[in-house]
């Protein structure tokens, strides 16, 4: 399982690298079909204090899922997407039957 992650447009930072590799680490731990993880974070000024925004993108088996927040701040926005993204690995699982 590799993690990518990129910071667009503002300079990169190492708690939130840390912050999002031990959100991640559950994901990994209840979904063994991952096989890639890229993550960016953009900035964008937004007259509403929101503009903090995370993207995910999941490879695993079949098509890719994407899942993206735009919130206040950056933990904020990881955690929802990371919640997004565990409900669709949640009913991509569901519809995937294992071969014998």
């Amino acid at each position: 399982m590799t993690t990518n992650i990129q910071f667009i447009s503002m300079p990169t930072s190492e708690a939130m690298e840390a912050y999002t590799l031990k959100k991640l680490e559950s994901l990994f731990n209840k979904y063994e079909s991952i096989i890639r993880v890229d993550v960016f974070f953009k900035r964008e000024n937004s007259p509403k204090e929101l503009g903090r925004i995370v993207e995910m993108e999941v490879s695993i088996a079949g098509p890719r899922i994407h899942a993206s927040s735009n919130e206040k701040n950056y933990e904020m926005a990881v955690k929802n997407t990371i919640s997004d993204l565990e409900k669709q690995l949640k009913k991509r699982k569901g519809t995937l039957k294992p071969y014998l």
